[in-house]
């Protein structure tokens, strides 16, 4: 159905982007492709989809139906894309259009590409919202980007890609940031969808455990190439490739603590560590932690917010976070999961004192900060600090982060002159694995990774006691999400930092994580001790998270 032949891509005079791939798609197939960014995942999609920029350079051949797309023009193209190509974004968020309402978006796919009246096709995408599972469609059908959830914005997504039944779907990490449950809901209504529609699929991801489980074939790409194709589970379980192995051992192990993550590096060089954390070490380090006093007690904590009233209905509350109490110690990671819209950013943003509590305490350090002044809460943000999930939008794009990292630096006294400081970010940049010359870039000039490592370097530069990460892994691949794993880990030990490590990835979770709490609908649903939980949970809500972890193979 959908045939890439010796397909090349590069801009301008540059090295190549993708260098001679081929590869088929049958029907009712679905392929999986995976590799570190910059790899040429999504460029080889974009190329299929014709959206390349027009500065391409594109070489090859990508037939479908044996004609060959490369040699249509525009207006040819757009009676094929969408209708027998479609396409599921990677970041929902900024594919939809935040001046338009969700359901005229999935409208304006069926007006242009069907002949359908305007009553049938709103009658359509309501049933588009009922087939993605989206819950009160006729709601959603009016309601704007900004006004649901980051599941619900993917499923939308979904209805508007599969509207018109198309041939060929291409995924282009369909589920990066999403709780693992709902996760398993967008897979499973992927296959259902290709099921009734025989669709063929190309399903691109980082998540190599969900890869493994839900593709029939795999290609893995490296700098623009295939390194490995073959069967989804023969490569899987008989990787031939160093890459692909170091791809495949990247992500934490559920059943094995290690000292440190593999990276691809490593396992491209030889040089992997294979130490293991004993269960007695750990319970060593437990003893060393927790006969100490807590640094952070929270007693009670609620959080409520009170929606907009209309003319015609009172406010009404929203209980965020309700009666929560914990205690975190010093050297201590504390590991927050729990669906989206549990409350875990909201009790991290109340932490933080970004959010005021409705009512119960925040003691940190014996003081209750929910009673402070002004000028002691300037003092407390020293103290507490964020690592955000992207660190692009938390950046400005227009300071060099060597300045973006000294800004906060001189607002908190932290050193006597300019010089000091940026001989400290330097050392700082060098010690996040940056280098010296970087202090003068911007953030556009980085990748992914090298941008959540200038994160990582703004935070702990006012050389804090407690950091919140949010998120701050879940979109990155595999790979570099062991390099910033291990960092966290060693700035820990250097540091004696203290985290709140939020995530819905619960491998990642458990891997760092030292106490365990599971959130659900504002509450504690269970806390404890993190192998403890993952070994035996007490609660249905955490089996059920738990159970939703894609095993691999």
């Amino acid at each position: 159905m959908l045939q890439i032949k010796n397909l090349s891509v590069r801009f301008h005079e540059t090295n190549f982007f993708l260098d001679n791939i081929s590869f088929t798609l049958g029907k009712n197939e679905t392929l999986g492709i995976v590799g570190e960014s910059g790899s040429g995942k999504s460029i080889s999609s974009l190329a299929i989809m014709g959206l390349l920029n027009s500065n391409a350079d594109i070489q090859g051949e990508v037939l479908f139906n044996k004609v060959n797309l490369l040699d249509l023009n525009d207006h040819e193209f757009q009676k094929i894309r969408g209708k027998e190509i479609a396409m599921i974004f990677q970041e929902p968020m900024s594919s939809l259009n935040p001046t338009l309402s969700c359901g005229y978006q999935v409208a304006e796919i069926l007006k242009r590409h069907t002949s359908l009246s305007k009553q049938e096709i709103y009658d359509e995408v309501i049933s588009l919202f009922k087939k993605v599972k989206l819950p009160r469609p006729e709601q959603i059908y009016s309601a704007y980007p900004h006004e649901i959830s980051g599941g619900q914005k993917q499923r939308v997504m979904i209805a508007m890609a599969v509207a018109c039944k198309p041939k060929v779907l291409i995924a282009d990490e369909p589920t990066t940031a999403l709780d693992v449950t709902v996760q398993k809901e967008i897979i499973n209504l992927l296959k259902e969808l290709q099921v009734s529609e025989k669709m063929g699929v190309i399903f691109i991801s980082h998540d190599l455990s969900l890869v493994s489980e839900i593709t029939d074939s795999l290609i893995v790409m490296y700098k623009g190439k295939i390194v490995e194709e073959g069967n989804s589970k023969d490569v899987f379980l008989n990787p031939k490739e160093n890459y692909t192995k170091a791809l495949i051992n990247s992500k934490p192990d559920l059943s094995v603590r290690l000292k440190n993550l593999p990276t691809v590096s490593d396992f491209m060089n030889n040089m992997v560590d294979h130490t293991i954390i004993t269960d007695e070490e750990r319970t060593s380090i437990h003893n060393t932690i927790y006969e100490k006093p807590p640094l952070l007690e929270i007693n009670n904590l609620k959080k409520e917010f009170v929606s907009n009233s209309s003319w015609f209905s009172k406010p009404s509350k929203i209980t965020a976070v309700n009666e929560v109490s914990f205690k975190i110690y010093e050297g201590e990671t504390l590991g927050l999961v729990g669906e989206s819209g549990c409350g875990k950013t909201t009790l991290g943003r109340t932490i933080l004192q970004l959010e005021k509590a409705t009512s119960g305490q925040i003691i940190y350090r014996g003081k209750d900060i929910t009673k402070i002044s002004k000028s002691d809460l300037k003092k407390l943000r020293k103290d507490i600090q964020i690592i955000f999930q992207d660190p692009f939008s938390s950046l400005n794009p227009r300071i060099p982060v060597g300045k973006a990292i000294i800004e906060p630096m001189t607002v908190h006294n932290i050193l006597s002159s300019n010089k000091e400081r940026k001989e400290y970010v330097i050392n700082l940049l060098q010690k996040v694995g940056l280098e010296a010359e970087h202090f003068n870039r911007y953030p556009h000039e980085f990748s992914g990774g090298q941008r959540q490592r200038i994160g990582i370097a703004r935070t702990i530069a006012l050389q804090p006691k407690l950091i919140i990460c949010d998120e701050s892994v879940s979109a990155l691949d595999v790979s570099v999400q062991a390099q910033v794993l291990n960092l966290l880990n060693q700035l820990k030990s250097e540091f004696n930092f203290t985290y709140i490590f939020i995530s819905h990835d619960l491998s990642v979770v458990k891997y760092m994580s030292d106490q365990l709490l599971v959130m659900n609908h504002g509450k504690i649903e269970e806390i404890g001790e993190a192998d403890s939980i993952y070994d035996s949970p007490k609660t249905s809500y955490t089996k059920t998270l738990i159970n939703a972890i894609p095993k691999g193979l």
